[in-house]
């Protein structure tokens, strides 16, 4: 019976012995992969649904084109910071993050840029097709091939020295286009807010005739709660193409012709 629980014992080392032999290949086999990049993992927020970039978008900037690949290098070859710069050095991309985890994948985050508008540009009275969106910092970037988002149209002689609406001049108009994009009623109802030189607004809506005389983008309160009294008071009496002129930039005033 000794002979017997000697035998037991001897068979339990050598398969413990075994056992640990497996895990010590195993781990040795984990450290050396998560010494380098396993495999580059994306993940974008989305706007409304959609995005602006496709992950091999990312991953095309993330590598200069695959200029310079980063799976199968080591990570202590690898500098984040200079990485996250590529990668915000692209328009559609408004801030990122780039990490490792602890299986040896590459972990990138990005965050898009939200915009409030598309900025048409003129060229002798025609519109040109690409355009650029402003994002609700102010900031203009470029188009997407992959999702053209619903705001609205942007357009104007004001732009032609304002390239940027991320400055204290600019703040009042910034604050008009995101109040038509925050609010379901203005951002189903206007389509188009064109800017002159002096900084004088007019809209076109989605339903009706008429052009809304806005004038500069101050006193926005009282302004769009004369407008939405426009909207909800006269034209349901009057008609929606009974007006081709509405003016709400006078204090205590609607003018309609």
């Amino acid at each position: 019976m000794f002979s017997t629980f000697k035998s037991i014992k001897k068979w339990l080392v050598t398969i413990g012995g075994v056992f640990l032999l497996f895990c010590l290949i195993a781990f040795t086999e984990i450290r050396h992969r998560q010494k380098r990049v396993q495999a580059v993992i994306v993940h974008i927020d989305q706007i409304d649904g959609h995005s602006f970039l496709t992950r091999r978008d990312v991953t095309g900037y993330l590598t200069n084109g695959g200029a310079d690949p980063v799976i199968g290098k080591e990570y202590k070859e690898l500098d984040f910071h200079q990485l996250e710069e590529r990668l915000q050095n692209h328009g559609l991309i408004n801030k990122c993050q780039v990490s490792r985890d602890l299986t040896g994948d590459l972990l990138v985050t990005i965050e898009q840029p939200r915009p409030v508008a598309r900025l048409m540009a003129s060229n002798e009275g025609l519109r040109m097709v690409a355009g650029q969106y402003v994002s609700e910092d102010g900031k203009f970037f470029p188009i997407s091939m992959n999702y053209s988002a619903r705001v609205p149209v942007l357009t104007g002689n004001y732009f032609d020295k304002n390239r940027s609406l991320a400055n204290e001049r600019n703040k009042p108009l910034l604050e008009l286009l995101k109040r038509v994009r925050n609010d379901p009623f203005w951002r189903a109802q206007i389509t188009e807010l064109s800017v002159d030189e002096q900084g004088r607004i007019t809209m076109w809506p989605q339903v009706g005739n008429h052009q809304i005389e806005f004038g500069t983008p101050t006193d926005l309160e009282a302004k769009l709660k004369k407008l939405k009294l426009f909207y909800t008071d006269v034209l349901p009496v009057k008609g929606w193409d009974r007006y081709s002129r509405v003016n709400v930039q006078y204090r205590n005033q609607i003018v309609c012709e």
